[in-house]
């Protein structure tokens, strides 16, 4: 069965408009409580959003849903999608839902939904609620059964102090001067007290969401405003988080962006040498190729997976690795979350700082990354990527490398667009390649 709601990375779409609407989210909320409604105690689900204008409309629908099937709903208001995932396991919740569209700009939203386990759900799960969807959940909870709603008001705190944790006992932030760019998103408020409860001098930026300004020109997808605030307050290093708070984006002391491939390096590197890695590194298609050269230095293996932080997830959980993540800056530390967790993250990057006691520009550039290209062909229909001329093309290509670089062709799972990248040490390489595949792709759409 195909699945026509669910994505790589939970529901998502235009607010107010199919499937992100009131009458879709409700049926997903008692096909969802349908599935996860096993035995005979009292169900739960919590609930977290980000700060979109439109949450409110969802959280509600949800809230009709879940309630209707019988389960008891714990609404933690703005809270990084991380944070969901780690109260759903740990208030013994039967099942977790974020409402956030991510990086994207509030007129979209979505849904990620969490089992007991903290973790996303597995593509047959989703593909049961989509059929439960369709075709009905049966019976309906009794009056007298019927689920109650209540605000756990301490939500907050409790992911505060589970990320405070995660920062090493014997260190302190001190000293360091912290721009945090919170993408008037659902860390607005918990990244701040984070970093300042272990000793920083916090610059909070982007921390006044209206409904309609979350990642708007701030937060990890559009850094600018992180690094100007940081040359301006002559800070030390700058973060910036997305709408969910899963992804980190790093600025060093002069402003330079640090992307995720560096981040992860930085970390491996410190984890293996203090002997906490276990495993190998796990990341996509699209970490440079420059990383797995570093790693191989270090003799730590990379593994690679397709692109989607729950394939990472996946690949770490069946090989019991704790690191891995996206060049996008989605960074899985299994020790600590289920999932990607940018302030996690940023506090293992500022414990490397800590420790050595070095500025952000001595640490960030971990390795030199391989010269890199996307880009992007659209297409009118069909599958252009069957079409014998660009099966051709792509051999030509791989040849052509002959082991001095990488290629990657896929299409989006987003729109009719097929992407092409090339790495190699020789940028002419790069584009000489990219502009044959390119080319036998528009004649074959």
């Amino acid at each position: 069965m195909s699945r026509r709601y669910f994505g790589t990375d939970g529901i998502r779409g235009t607010a107010n408009s199919a499937p992100i609407e009131v009458d879709t989210v409700l049926r997903l909320a008692l096909a969802a409580g349908a599935h996860f409604r096993r035995g005979g105690h009292r169900h739960r689900v919590v609930i977290g959003k980000d700060t979109r204008l439109s949450g409110y409309m969802l959280e509600n629908a949800l809230t009709a849903g879940f309630s209707a099937m019988g389960m008891d709903v714990m609404l933690l208001g703005p809270l990084p999608t991380p944070a969901v995932a780690m109260l759903t396991r740990s208030m013994r919740a039967d099942v977790g839902v974020m409402i956030s569209a991510s990086h994207n700009p509030y007129r979209d939203n979505g849904i990620k939904l969490f089992g007991p386990d903290g973790y996303k759900l597995s593509d047959e799960t989703e593909t049961e609620i989509e059929r439960l969807m369709d075709e009905g959940v049966g019976d309906r909870a009794a009056p007298e059964d019927i689920g109650r709603a209540t605000r756990i008001d301490d939500a907050a705190g409790r992911y505060i102090e589970a990320v405070k944790r995660t920062f090493p006992e014997d260190l302190s932030l001190e000293g360091l001067k912290v721009v945090v760019d919170c993408a008037h998103g659902a860390a607005y408020k918990v990244a701040p007290i984070v970093l300042r409860e272990l000793g920083a001098t916090v610059v909070p930026i982007a921390v006044s969401p209206n409904g309609k300004n979350i990642n708007a020109h701030c937060g990890a997808t559009s850094p600018t405003a992180m690094c100007e605030s940081v040359m301006a307050h002559g800070a030390d290093i700058g973060l910036a988080l997305d709408g969910d708070a899963d992804r980190l984006i790093v600025c060093d002391e002069n402003g330079r962006v640090v992307d995720g491939d560096q981040l992860m390096a930085l970390i491996a590197d410190s984890w293996s040498a203090a002997g906490l890695l276990r495993g190998d590194v796990v990341a996509t298609v699209m970490s440079n190729l420059g990383f797995e050269r570093f790693l191989a230095g270090r003799n730590i293996g990379l593994v690679r997976t397709k692109v989607g932080d729950r394939y990472v997830v996946d690949a770490m959980r069946s090989r019991a690795c704790n690191l891995g993540g996206e060049q996008s800056g989605h960074i899985v530390l299994s020790d600590y979350a289920t999932t990607g967790d940018g302030l996690i993250a940023a506090l293992q990057v500022l414990a490397v700082a800590a420790r050595q006691g070095k500025a952000m520009s001595a640490l960030s550039r971990v390795f030199s990354p391989v010269p890199q290209k996307l880009h992007n062909v659209r297409y009118s229909g069909g599958k252009p990527l069957d079409a014998a001329p660009v099966k051709r093309a792509i051999e030509e290509a791989e040849t052509t490398l002959n082991g001095s670089g990488r290629l990657v062709i896929r299409p989006s799972g987003t729109e009719p667009v097929i992407r092409v990248m090339a790495e190699a040490d020789d940028p002419a390489l790069i584009d000489q390649v990219i502009a044959r595949i390119a080319a036998a792709i528009e004649a074959a759409a």
